[in-house]
Parts: structure tokens; C-alpha cells; sequence
């Protein structure tokens, strides 16, 4: 049996010989990149020597392992066995279709019997349809992509494969807060594909971008690098990715913009395009919509004006609501009770999640360019995404015993300036 083993020596070498002297013909040993680079080149060595091969053993990186490698081996009717021990490389496995990877450090005789059985074999890519949580929130900036960030990172460690597709036509910001470029195809790519009938998990994979730790990988999709170029995110384009993500990902997170305008551009224009139809496709494609309000007079007002066009657009799919930097400054005392009675009398929201004002924790996040889930998993403000998770799943938990008290942080209380001799605070300024 002819094996062709593409890794990086000294791993290479060291295979070949375990698989040579588990009676395999190793015909070929290249660099992990070498096929993925070769591909191009009609005349390269790789194509006369994957036409001899019967199977190919590579690591499950986005660098070696690729569409291209996969669609060659495929047309020359090669086996692809993968090696990699991360939860990523698993999951970019499973995208391709194979199965999960052995230890890059496996022993020869495990690969060699992966090899004749057939156990690691392209299979078909189904099974359970996936989630799609769109995040919405009225003008003003409440935090729409803050939450979005957090809900992705914070079902990751628990829902297994989750997506961040960044869908505001707007003002994107998903990228720039994660410190990812937004110089690549991103989300307009995976929705040009869709239009054309493309669009597969391993493209998804291959566009995405992965943000993450041991705890959970989150696959992102950066927006639109220009805001010139929303007509790339038509109505249909944006529902037909979305749908495609669903076979990709368990639970697929999307950031929209706060605008729902139907007729934004000239009204007697029918057929033209519309600035807003990313966001009305993405909330009309979710199965749960996560409504964030800003916790100030302004915010709130805000919100309910746009909250009434909203469930006019989503009808009976659910909205949960979540009131996000939460203090007593702009609303005095009792400011979580006045958000509620002011939301349920004006907008009938009788259950509400509330995100306190954690400045430490998103200032942290915002300097490391990644989410306040791994900067600071104890912080406020992580603990309450974790309950909104819970929310949005389904699992409802005493939201309130959990909350940390305004005015505390780490269990110690904000202390206050002591007030001088003479009515005179700190600064010198005399007290009213």
C-alpha cells in the first residue's frame, strides 16, 4: 500500500520508517505545506505521486490541511489520515469530513491500522442543524458587539463548535476587537459563495478565523473592512450563509447593526439594494434574538422605540432581552428595579438580564484585543454572560441571588473621598 506522509522532519522521517517497517510502501516525504503550495503547478512532482498514493498522512492544520488537498485527494481517490491533538485541529478535521485525528505523536503501528481499516475515511458531514443567536440593540452603541463576543466565547466552553459572524453593515467592529485583520474574505466571501451554491463547512473553515483558548475555539467571520461595501450583504446572500453555518457550527452568534429600516434608500426602487437587509435577514434567520438596551435614560428610551419594530420583524421566534452597564449614576437608586418597571410598562419585557458597568474588565479586553471571558473569567461582567447563556439556551437559573451588588467589585465596596475640614472635598472644591 503506497502512503505518501507530509510532515515536518524530524516527525517525517520517523514515521516513514515505523509505517515502512509496518509493511507500507512510503512513496513520498515532504514538508507538512508542500502539497497545499504545490497545488497550483499543473506539472509539479505532487500530482504524478498522489496518482501512485492510496493514502496521505498530514497534520490537520489550516496551513497543510486545505480545500485544495482535500478536493486532490478526493479526484486521485486518496485516503486522507490526519494527525493533530487540539480541539481546533479536530474540528477543521470534521469540517473536511474525516474523522478526529490521532496524536501527532502517534505510534506508527496506530497509523498503519487507521490505513487498512479505513477508520479515519472521508465520511459524509451531517447531523444535528445548528443554533443562530443574532444580537440586536438599538443606536447609540449599548455594547451589541461586546455581547456578541462574550455570548460566543462563553457557549464555547460548553456547546462545542460556535461561530461569530460579524453581519453589520454599518459600523463593523468585531475584528478590531479582537485583534484579527480585516484584510480577508471574512463574512462577504462565505456570502458571495452562498449565492453561487458553494458555501460548505470546509469553505466556512477556510474563511474563518479562530479565537480562542483550551477552554473553548470560537470561528469568526470579520465584517465588512469598508463600509462602502455593504451591497455584498444582500438579503439573500446573508440568509443562505447563515443557513450553511447551521451545518457548520452547533450555535452560530451574529452581530447586527441597530438599524431595521426596510425602505432606507429611494422607496420607488424596489429592486435596488438595501443597507439593512444583513441585519432583517439575520434576525429573520435566528432562533433566538438577544436585544441589548444601554441601562441610561437615553438608552432605554432608545430601546423602546426600536423594540416594537422588532418584534414586529422577528414574530414569535424569542427575544431575550439583556440591559447592559448597569450602575446607580444615571438612574439613582434602585436602578435595576427602575429599568424593570419601565421596561414592562412601555414595552411589555417582563424578564431581563442585566450586564453591570465592569469598566476594569472591558478595558482589560479592549488593551489584549480578546474577550473579557479569558481576561478576566472571574470578573462582573463574565459571570453575568455566563447567565445569559443560560438564558438563551433555555436554562434558567436564580439570576438574581448571583448577582454582584452595585458598588462592589471582587467583594469590596467603592470607597468614597472622605470629605474635608470647612466643606471642602479632595480637590479643594468646596462641597454643596
Amino acid at each position: 500500500m503506497n502512503v505518501v506522509v507530509a510532515l515536518d522532519e524530524p516527525r517525517g522521517s520517523a514515521l516513514a520508517e515505523a509505517l515502512e517497517d509496518e509493511g507500507l510502501s512510503v512513496i513520498a516525504t515532504w514538508p507538512s505545506e508542500t502539497i497545499a503550495r504545490s497545488l497550483g503547478d499543473p506539472t509539479a512532482e505532487v500530482w504524478d505521486v498522489l496518482r501512485s498514493a492510496e493514502a496521505l498522512v498530514l497534520p490537520a492544520s489550516r496551513a497543510a490541511l486545505t480545500h485544495g488537498v482535500v478536493g486532490a485527494c478526493d479526484r486521485h481517490g486518496v485516503r486522507i489520515v490526519a494527525l493533530g491533538e487540539r480541539a481546533g485541529e479536530a474540528r477543521l478535521a470534521r469540517a473536511f469530513g474525516l474523522a478526529d485525528p490521532l496524536p501527532l505523536a502517534a505510534e506508527g503501528w496506530r497509523v498503519a491500522e487507521a490505513i487498512r481499516s479505513g477508520s479515519l475515511a472521508v465520511r459524509a458531514v451531517g447531523g444535528e442543524r445548528g443554533r443562530v443567536v443574532a444580537v440586536w440593540g438599538a443606536h447609540g452603541a449599548p455594547g451589541r458587539t461586546t455581547v456578541a463576543i462574550e455570548l460566543a466565547v462563553e457557549t464555547a466552553r460548553t456547546r462545542g463548535h460556535v461561530a461569530l459572524v460579524d453581519a453589520d453593515t454599518h459600523a463593523p467592529a468585531v475584528a478590531i476587537a479582537l485583534g484579527l485583520a480585516d484584510e480577508g474574505p471574512g463574512f462577504a466571501a462565505a456570502c458571495r459563495q452562498a449565492e453561487l451554491g458553494g458555501l460548505d463547512a470546509a469553505a466556512l473553515t477556510r474563511l474563518s478565523l479562530p479565537v480562542g483558548g483550551a477552554d473553548g475555539i470560537v470561528d469568526v467571520l470579520p465584517g465588512l473592512n469598508r463600509a462602502a461595501r455593504w451591497p455584498e450583504l444582500s438579503e439573500r446572500r446573508v440568509a443562505s450563509a447563515l443557513e450553511a453555518c447551521r451545518g457548520w457550527a452547533d450555535v452560530t452568534v451574529v452581530d447586527t447593526a441597530a438599524s431595521l429600516e426596510s425602505d432606507e434608500e429611494i422607496m420607488s426602487d424596489l429592486d435596488g439594494p438595501r443597507r439593512n437587509a444583513a441585519t432583517l435577514a439575520a434576525l429573520s434567520s435566528a432562533d433566538v434574538v438577544v436585544a441589548v438596551a444601554a441601562a441610561d435614560p437615553i438608552g432605554i428610551a432608545r430601546f423602546l422605540r426600536g423594540y416594537a419594530e422588532l418584534r414586529a420583524i422577528v414574530g414569535a421566534t424569542p427575544v431575550v432581552v439583556a440591559v447592559n452597564r448597569l450602575r446607580t449614576g444615571p438612574l439613582g437608586i434602585d436602578a435595576r428595579g427602575q429599568v424593570r418597571r419601565t421596561l414592562e410598562r412601555f414595552g411589555g419585557v417582563d424578564d431581563v438580564s442585566f450586564l453591570p458597568l465592569d469598566p476594569r474588565a472591558a478595558d482589560a479586553a479592549l488593551l489584549a484585543a480578546r474577550p473579557v471571558g479569558e481576561v478576566m473569567p472571574r470578573s462582573a461582567l463574565a459571570q453575568a454572560v455566563r447567565r445569559l447563556v443560560a438564558r438563551v439556551d433555555g436554562r434558567r437559573g436564580d439570576e438574581e441571588a448571583a448577582l454582584i451588588p452595585l458598588g462592589r467589585e471582587r467583594g469590596r465596596r467603592i470607597a468614597r473621598p472622605a470629605r474635608r475640614a470647612r466643606g471642602r472635598g479632595e480637590d479643594g472644591v468646596r462641597s454643596a
